[in-house]
C-alpha cells in the first residue's frame, strides 16, 4: 500500500483545515437566524471568516486539534499493523508541519510527546467488513467540547427539569439538560451526539459515533428522528446562542443512536462538539491505499461572508475602545459588559502548567497592567530559529478559575482574555482588583493569528509548546468584555435565563 500514509496525511490536512460541507450549511443557517448587529451574529460572522482563512491558509480552524480519533473499516485479508503504522506515521509528520498541535501528554507527569503519539493516542477503532476497500474516517474534537460531554443514569433528579425516569421522556430532559449545561463552554453553537443504553464506556462511544453521521441525515427510527427534531427546536429556545452570548443558535445539529443496556443500567451518554466540527472520511483502494473519494464533500459549500454590524432594533448597545498594553487600573474601570475592546501592544499565553505554577513562584516577566491570554497556539519554528504563530484561538477559561483570582491579585494583571466565561472567585477578583474578562470567539483560530504580529520570546518550553507562556505582539486583537470591573457578568445572566427557559420543558411529552 504505496500511497497509504500520503492518503492518511492529506485526510488529516483536510480535517484540520477545511470545514465539512455539511457543517458550513448549518453555519450559514444559524448565522441567518440571529438578529442584524447582535453579539450572536458578530461572532457567527468572524467565525464563517476563520472557516474561510482556514482553507486558503491550510492551517487549523482552530489551534486545538484535539485528540485525533480513527475508525477504521477493513477487507478480509488486509493487514490492519500496517494501517496502524502508516496512522502514526502520519500523525507524526502532520504534527511536525503545524497541521495538528502537539496534544499528547504523560497523565501522570504532563510532559508532552511533542508528536502526537504515546500510550492511546491515537485513538485507532478496527472494524472489519465485506466491502472490498479500506474506509477510514478521522474526527478531531477539541479539549473544550470534549470537556462538556455528560453522562446520565436514569432515573434521577435534573435542575431545572425535575425527574428524568427511565423512558424516552426521561431521556429527552437529559439531551437538553446536557446543552444547557456546556452553555458557551464548548464553543456553540454546538453539535452533539447522544447513546441511549449500553454500558458506561460503550454509550460513550456510541454517542461520539452519531458523530459521523451527516448534519441533515434522517434517523431510520421513527421515534429518535421525532425525538432529534424536538431537541433541535427545544434547545434553540434556550437563548444561550454563540459562544454563550445569547441569541437564536444554541444547537447546529443532534444526532442520536440507541443500543441494548443491562436491566439495571440506563445511562444517556451526549458527546457535545463545538461548531468547528473536523470530521472527514475517505475510501481507499485496498491495494495501493490510493484515496478513491471523499465521504463528507457532497457539494463545495461557500462560507456567507455577509456583513452583520447593520444597524437594527435588536443590535446591542456597545462601543468600541482600543487599549494599548499595559492597561492601566482607570482604563479597565471605565469599561462594562458589552464593550468591544481592540488590544494593541504585548499579551502572554498561559493555560492549567503556567497558572498552577504561579501561584507558588515569581513570573519570569512584569505582569503588572499585563495581559493574560487563555490559549495554547500552534508554532512552528523556521529555519532562522524564529517562532511563527499558525494558530491561535482561546481556550475554555473555566479550568483556570481556582487560579485567577490570586494570580490577577499577585501580579496586577488587568485583562484576561478566554471563552466561555469564569466563576464568582474571578468575578469576585475582577471587582476588587479592576481588571476584566474578555471573551474571544471560540475557534477562530487563523482570525486571531492574524492579529499577532510578532512572537517576542517564550518560557517554561518543558510544559509543552500549548501549555508554554509565550510573550507575543498584538495589533488589533478584538474580544468583548463579558465581565467586568464592576461586579457584572453575562455568563452568569445568560445562564440564569437558560436555566429559567429550561424549566418550560419540565412537563413530559414523550411516552
Amino acid at each position: 500500500m504505496e500511497n497509504l500514509k500520503q492518503s492518511i496525511l492529506e485526510l488529516i490536512t483536510d480535517t484540520s483545515t477545511n470545514l465539512p460541507p455539511d457543517v458550513r450549511r448549518a453555519v450559514n443557517a444559524a448565522k441567518v437566524k440571529e438578529d442584524l448587529g447582535t453579539r450572536a451574529a458578530l461572532s457567527l460572522s468572524t467565525i464563517a471568516q476563520n472557516v474561510v482563512m482556514a482553507e486558503e491558509n491550510v492551517s487549523p480552524i482552530c489551534q486545538d486539534t484535539g485528540m485525533p480519533t480513527f475508525e477504521v473499516k477493513t477487507p478480509i485479508g488486509v493487514n490492519q499493523l500496517t494501517i496502524k503504522k502508516a496512522i502514526k506515521e502520519a500523525i507524526v509528520e502532520a504534527t511536525k508541519t503545524g497541521k495538528l498541535r502537539p496534544n499528547s501528554v504523560d497523565s501522570l507527569t504532563g510532559a508532552n510527546s511533542g508528536d502526537n503519539l504515546g500510550p492511546g493516542t491515537p485513538v485507532i477503532h478496527f472494524e472489519q467488513w465485506e466491502e472490498d476497500e479500506v474506509e477510514i474516517k478521522l474526527i478531531l474534537k477539541g479539549g473544550g467540547c470534549e470537556n462538556k460531554n455528560i453522562q446520565y443514569s436514569l432515573p434521577c433528579e435534573l435542575e431545572g427539569l425535575g425527574k428524568a425516569g427511565r423512558n424516552l421522556d426521561g431521556v429527552r430532559k437529559c439531551i437538553l439538560h446536557a446543552v444547557y449545561q456546556a452553555q458557551g463552554q464548548g464553543c456553540s453553537a454546538g453539535f452533539i451526539g447522544v447513546g441511549i443504553g449500553g454500558d458506561r464506556t460503550s454509550g460513550y462511544a456510541l454517542a461520539k459515533h452519531q458523530l459521523f453521521r451527516s448534519v441533515d441525515d434522517v434517523n431510520p427510527n421513527p421515534e429518535l428522528a421525532a425525538l432529534e427534531n424536538y431537541i433541535m427546536e427545544a434547545a434553540n429556545q434556550l437563548g444561550i446562542g454563540t459562544m454563550g452570548f445569547g441569541g437564536n443558535s444554541t444547537l447546529l445539529g443532534c444526532k442520536v443512536g440507541v443500543e441494548n443496556r443491562l436491566p439495571a443500567s440506563f445511562f444517556v451518554s451526549v458527546a457535545y462538539n463545538c461548531w468547528a466540527f473536523r470530521r472527514q472520511g475517505v475510501r481507499l483502494h485496498a491495494e495501493t491505499g490510493e484515496i478513491l473519494r471523499y465521504l463528507y464533500k457532497d457539494e463545495a459549500v461557500a462560507m456567507d461572508l455577509a456583513p452583520t454590524a447593520a444597524a437594527s432594533e435588536a443590535a446591542e448597545e456597545r462601543r468600541e475602545v482600543v487599549l494599548q498594553a499595559p492597561i492601566s487600573e482607570e482604563q479597565i474601570r471605565s469599561l462594562k459588559v458589552g464593550d468591544v475592546v481592540i488590544i494593541n501592544g504585548e499579551m502572554h499565553t498561559g493555560r492549567d502548567a503556567l497558572h498552577s505554577y504561579l501561584m507558588d513562584h515569581d513570573c519570569p516577566v512584569d505582569l503588572n497592567g499585563g495581559i493574560i491570554y487563555h490559549c495554547g497556539p500552534v508554532m512552528l519554528k523556521d529555519e532562522a530559529g524564529e517562532w511563527h504563530v499558525k494558530a491561535a484561538g482561546p481556550t475554555t477559561s473555566i479550568r483556570e478559575e481556582p487560579y485567577q483570582g490570586d494570580i490577577i491579585k499577585k501580579f496586577g494583571i488587568r485583562a484576561v482574555i478566554g471563552k466561555g466565561g469564569m466563576g464568582a472567585k474571578t468575578l469576585k477578583a475582577l471587582n476588587e482588583h479592576g481588571a476584566v474578562y474578555l471573551n474571544a470567539i471560540g475557534g477562530a483560530a487563523q482570525y486571531y493569528a492574524e492579529c499577532l504580529e510578532k512572537v517576542e520570546g517564550v518560557d517554561f518550553m518543558e510544559f509543552g509548546i500549548p501549555e508554554a507562556m509565550w510573550h507575543l505582539r498584538v495589533k488589533g486583537f478584538a474580544a468583548i468584555v463579558t465581565m467586568d470591573s464592576h461586579g457584572n457578568s453575562l455568563h452568569a445572566d445568560v445562564e440564569q435565563s437558560s436555566l429559567e427557559k429550561l424549566a418550560q420543558f419540565a412537563e413530559p411529552v414523550f411516552k
